[in-house]
């Protein structure tokens, strides 16, 4: 099935001795590399090396979320880490919405071969009343209504579908739980960029994966301007920026 446009995942590989530095995006459920592309370029200003992957089943049609699971999306991830880690001395991760859960359980599964993790959004949880239902609903139900391009600033398009795939939605919660049950191996570097005003994610997730995670070097920004895709929101110099110095300040020598 082609790609949309703008779905393409990204990457960049500079020459010199900030190339040794990597820094892997990872984009949301039902999203694709539209909504991580723009700040993976911003990051590979400073001569990184830079993989912003497209997570399978995203980018084409809904109906191909449906045959992966959150262990397919985790794959990819994790092959493109290794795909840094085999070139870099320090690795970092940045993830939005399940970028967010897939980059804490890399964190919880790597260790201290990751120098420090950027959450934009991150989910853990649902606070929908018919949450418990999606095992047996997904059963019969294809999808349901989406919510994409929860932007505030008008013309961003974050090439996401339409529709959530249930059967790829009940894999999510399944990953959730278990990013939730080992939360305390999460001791890297964090910094948390959470939007005052997200129509996908309640502001409990923030809250959650900041007292439960064993860090001790953590930080939260809030984010006046932008909803849940913040990334492509008024926002996104003030991720790009924060983030930067983020890793900057925590490259070795």
């Amino acid at each position: 099935m082609p790609l949309a446009p703008g779905a393409q995942p990204w990457s960049i590989d500079p020459t010199g001795p900030s190339a040794r530095i990597g820094v892997l995006l990872i984009h949301g459920f039902t999203g694709s590399p539209a909504s991580m592309t723009p700040w993976g370029r911003a990051l590979s200003q400073n001569g990184w090396s830079v993989r912003v992957p497209r997570l399978p089943g995203h980018g084409s049609r809904w109906q191909d979320m449906n045959l992966t699971t959150w262990e397919d999306w985790y794959a990819e991830a994790e092959r493109n880490l290794r795909e840094l880690q085999s070139k870099c001395d320090q690795v970092f991760i940045c993830g939005l919405s399940m970028g967010g859960s897939l980059t804490l359980r890399l964190a919880e599964e790597h260790g201290n071969e990751i120098s420090g993790i950027v959450l934009v959004n991150p989910a853990v949880h649902s606070e929908r009343s018919d949450r418990h239902l999606l095992p047996i609903v997904s059963k019969f139900l294809k999808s349901f209504p989406g919510i994409s391009n929860d932007i505030a600033k008008p013309g961003q398009d974050e090439v996401a579908y339409e529709k959530i795939p249930l059967k790829a939605a009940s894999s999510l919660a399944q990953l959730w739980k278990l990013v939730k049950s080992d939360i305390s191996k999460v001791n890297q570097p964090v910094l948390l960029f959470r939007s005052l005003q997200d129509h996908v994610v309640e502001a409990s997730n923030s809250q959650w994966i900041l007292e439960h995670v064993s860090s001790t070097d953590k930080k939260e920004i809030t984010l006046e301007n932008s909803f849940h895709v913040a990334t492509l929101d008024y926002d996104a110099e003030l991720i790009e920026t924060a983030s930067a110095e983020f890793i900057k300040r925590l490259i070795n020598g």
